[in-house]
């Protein structure tokens, strides 16, 4: 079953249940579906799926952290909730233990050395990783690793 019959079964149970909350987020990833479906060249890969519900995820942690910023909890507490429902579509994230053993692996497989080998690194990791870690932790990593 595709993302999109998911997102359809899962929004026809959010509307029984009258969640507005998730009903609000699975209208998010329908439309964001139909937006690349129509601009591009018709079926999503797996792929393209797993990166479009990654960038809404990353859009409401953004907003969540601007709005705390802005003394605004009650809307970053709503952005969060919506995250918690959109993550469901993704594959299981791993662990920052997990992704250091295969930055580490890359770093020792490139001979990488240093600050001016972080690009190749990102790119090797952040490949193999699609969709399991967000890019945002593994440059973190990657830093902490090339910089010792």
């Amino acid at each position: 079953m595709g993302l999109q019959q998911k997102v359809m079964e899962q929004m026809k149970m959010a509307m029984k249940a009258k969640d507005t909350v998730a009903l609000e987020s699975l209208r998010a990833i329908k439309s964001a579906l139909l937006l690349a479906q129509t601009s591009g060249n018709g079926d999503l890969s797996e792929d393209d799926e797993i990166k479009l519900v990654q960038k809404l995820v990353k859009q409401r942690k953004d907003s969540a952290a601007i709005f705390t910023e802005q003394g605004r909890d009650d809307l970053a507490e709503l952005e969060l909730a919506q995250v918690a429902v959109i993550e469901k579509f993704l594959p299981e994230q791993l662990t920052e233990e997990e992704i250091e053993k295969v930055v580490v692996q890359t770093i020792d497989a490139t001979s990488a050395s240093g600050m001016k080998d972080m690009g190749k690194v990102m790119g090797m990791v952040s490949k193999e990783l699609a969709g399991q870690a967000d890019g945002k932790t593994i440059s973190t990593i990657v830093k902490n690793k090339l910089s010792l």
